[in-house]
């Protein structure tokens, strides 16, 4: 089976199309969640995904939408950007949102969108909390999101520390039979200094992993967010991959 691997779409449907397009044939997708906030177009997003075989967890962003989680810690774009989400949603994918789950098993692989400590709204950004995050799964692997940057974390047998992998991009590379934990990138809104969308290709067959980047028409997700009175900053972030 050949895997299409997202995560942080975020309402950017120029971003997950670019994806679609350039991850070739694939028999599913997973999707680690935060299909929607900060981009315009939550409902097609949805809609896409839906129309595909896919599995899907849900993000802080997706339960910030249905409101079912405090966004007082959300900063003032975001919030902003949550309270437009929640008004565009119709109910049917309102719905969808409300059904997605915190977690999902499936094979040798966990998925969450946060982290496997605390699904929703963890970040796991240093090795430090990557280590103490491999006692909160019991499979080999972990997919998570959040963060919008691609990294790999190796367990090294300690609680305290982890080792932090970047691989080459558009060449399969063994999985191996170490634990990991998976971050495939943001398609929506990188933040790793590389405005291309980032996702990855799991291949169940070969036991491989592969890392890609496919640039996107940024300028008209950016014209669509500044027609529907997005905050500027969220659109003009998308031009720097920050």
């Amino acid at each position: 089976m050949r895997l299409l691997v997202l995560s942080d779409i975020h309402s950017n449907l120029a971003a997950f199309e670019a994806v679609l397009a350039h991850a070739g044939q694939f028999d599913k997708i997973w999707c680690l969640g935060d299909l929607v906030g900060y981009g315009p177009q939550p409902n097609e997003c949805i809609e896409r995904l839906k129309a595909l075989p896919h599995i899907c967890v849900a993000g802080n962003h997706d339960w910030a939408a249905i409101n079912r989680l405090d966004v007082s810690a959300f900063n003032p774009d975001a919030l902003r950007a949550c309270l437009w989400t929640r008004e565009q949603l119709i109910p049917s994918n309102w719905e969808f949102i409300e059904s997605l789950p915190e977690r999902l098993v499936e094979d040798s692989f966990s998925i969450v969108h946060g982290s496997p400590r605390h699904p929703i709204w963890e970040y796991i950004t240093h090795p430090f909390v990557a280590a103490a995050n491999f006692a909160h799964f019991d499979t080999t692997y972990c997919l998570f999101g959040h963060t919008h940057v691609p990294v790999i974390y190796a367990f090294t047998g300690s609680p305290r520390t982890c080792d932090a992998l970047t691989l080459p991009l558009d060449k399969p590379r063994p999985i191996g039979e170490g634990r990991l934990l998976i971050n495939p990138g943001g398609v929506g809104q990188p933040r790793d200094g590389d405005p291309r969308a980032s996702y990855v290709i799991l291949d169940m067959e070969k036991n491989t992993i592969e890392y890609r980047r496919v640039a996107y028409p940024v300028e008209e997700t950016q014209r669509l967010m500044f027609s529907a009175g997005l905050p500027p900053r969220l659109a003009m972030r998308l031009s720097l991959g920050w």
